[in-house]
């Protein structure tokens, strides 16, 4: 019998001693690898697919893939987040696709840094006892949002009522933005960013890609001048060092006592105006629809949310004792966030390592999304049921339930999703009752969230 030669197997990497094995997994097609299939499924509104059909297929621990023209290792379930968590800075680091970091190139080297000069003060600003300042100013925007967007309205588009609350309410707690037509001016640019910002990057004119490149231009233009006047002001006693976080910002000294530009500044705020919406007006948009679908959740809402209610004064805002009185409406938004949130990002191997037996060579990049277990029915029996109860007692496991991230890269803005959203469901359930008027409507991806329609829903205030 003849003796067949023996390939080389690619599936080995040459920077690893004995040869370690590469992780299981496809490249896909030719330069676009599984790009197509990562993002198809998003827009049928399961991107859990992607990932479990590979779990499946693969390992439910790691599996290789191709996205963005790189070399991917998705890490998976709670060892991979537990293990990505803990080895931040020491085996990779954030990183940027380059479509990305085409329109926030000023952004590439803080980001890859993590933020690290700003991220010890933007923690301290945003912890639990700092955010108290923050209860009324929240609880103002949110009534006046309701008492303008949805009172005496028959139908509203509640998406796009989401996004511009969300981002009023950024505006104002970053920047100390109150012209309601500044605001409006800032909107329409960051709206062209989060249309183009993970779409096909073709770089022609009048693309969606294109235009979040001019856009992020232009709203980093408008932050600088907008740092350099606060400046002015804070010489000036016009402004105080704490009534937002730009201004904290300004007066902050680093370790070699150093005071940051504004073009520094600018990119940080941008960067927190974009975190600050995108994410919490999918999360508000998202509780608006299922309360609607699930009347007996929506009922629990409103009896605790009332109680609360009539403890207060006619006009009287919610103080920051009123929270910790909201129990089962934080399980039915952590739900929420469960069913809807793909919190996701990349980073870049700075080091070989190897993970689960298979070798993770330097120059790769890792991808962690929280739908590797948000949406696991071995770790969430039933997936797809919305089901509050799983947050009761001591919740899910460690590492399962992962929205806002872990390890050095924890969101700092947690406390503050938390509140809002929370002010936000008070408002809302206390003032109207309504139903979607596609009954059919659900969640798609592209890859963040949204409503397929936009969520037209049909409201009939409170009668009291």
């Amino acid at each position: 019998m003849a003796v067949r030669k023996k390939k080389k197997d690619r599936r080995y990497s040459k920077g690893c001693n004995n040869q370690a094995l590469l992780p299981r997994g496809s490249k896909g097609w030719p330069m676009i690898g599984e790009s197509f299939e990562y993002f198809g499924a998003g827009w049928k509104g399961h991107p859990e697919k992607f990932l479990h059909d590979r779990m499946s297929k693969f390992s439910s621990l790691v599996f290789r893939t191709s996205l963005m023209l790189e070399d991917v290792a998705v890490l998976c379930g709670p060892q991979g987040n537990k293990f990505l968590f803990s080895n931040e800075k020491k085996l990779m680091q954030p990183w940027l696709p380059t479509t990305i970091a085409k329109i926030f190139p000023s952004s590439q080297e803080t980001f890859n840094s993590g933020n690290s000069k700003f991220r010890k003060l933007l923690i301290n600003v945003l912890k639990t006892e700092a955010l108290q300042q923050f209860v009324p100013i929240i609880g103002d925007v949110a009534q006046q949002y309701f008492e303008s967007k949805w009172k005496g309205k028959k139908e509203i588009m509640a998406y796009e009522l989401a996004k511009t609350f969300t981002f009023e309410l950024a505006c104002k707690i970053l920047l100390n933005i109150y012209d309601p037509e500044l605001i409006k001016y800032l909107f329409g640019p960051f709206e062209a960013i989060g249309k183009g910002f993970l779409s096909i990057p073709i770089d022609f004119p009048m693309t969606p890609y294109r235009r979040a490149i001019n856009a992020a231009k232009f709203i980093r233009k408008e932050l600088v001048a907008i740092a350099k006047q606060r400046k002015i002001d804070l010489n000036e006693g016009k402004a105080t060092p704490t009534q937002d976080i730009l201004s904290r910002f300004i007066v902050y000294r680093d370790e070699n006592g150093e005071f940051p530009g504004e073009d520094e500044i600018a990119d940080q705020i941008q960067g927190l105006l974009i975190g600050g919406y995108e994410n919490m007006s999918t999360t508000c948009a998202a509780l608006v629809q299922f309360l609607a679908e699930l009347p007996e959740i929506y009922h629990g809402v409103y009896n605790e949310q009332t109680e609360i209610a009539k403890c207060k004064a006619p006009g009287e805002q919610l103080e920051w004792s009123d929270l910790s009185k909201m129990n089962y409406s934080w399980k039915v938004a952590r739900e929420v966030i469960r069913l809807t949130q793909p919190s996701q990002g990349y980073r870049q191997v700075m080091t070989d390592f190897m993970y689960e037996g298979y070798s993770i060579p330097k120059g790769w990049k890792v991808y962690w999304t929280a739908l590797s277990t948000h949406k696991n029915p071995e770790l969430f029996p039933e997936p797809e049921k919305f089901d509050p109860s799983r947050f009761e007692g001591n919740g899910p496991e460690p590492y399962t339930f992962v929205p806002f991230g872990g390890g050095a890269h924890l969101c700092p803005g947690k406390e503050y999703a938390r509140l809002a959203i929370l002010v936000f469901i008070h408002h809302l359930v206390t003032k109207f009752k309504w139903e979607k008027i596609n009954a059919d409507e659900r969640i798609v991806y592209n890859p963040l969230p949204h409503p397929a329609k936009g969520l037209p829903i049909r409201i009939y205030p409170h009668i009291s």
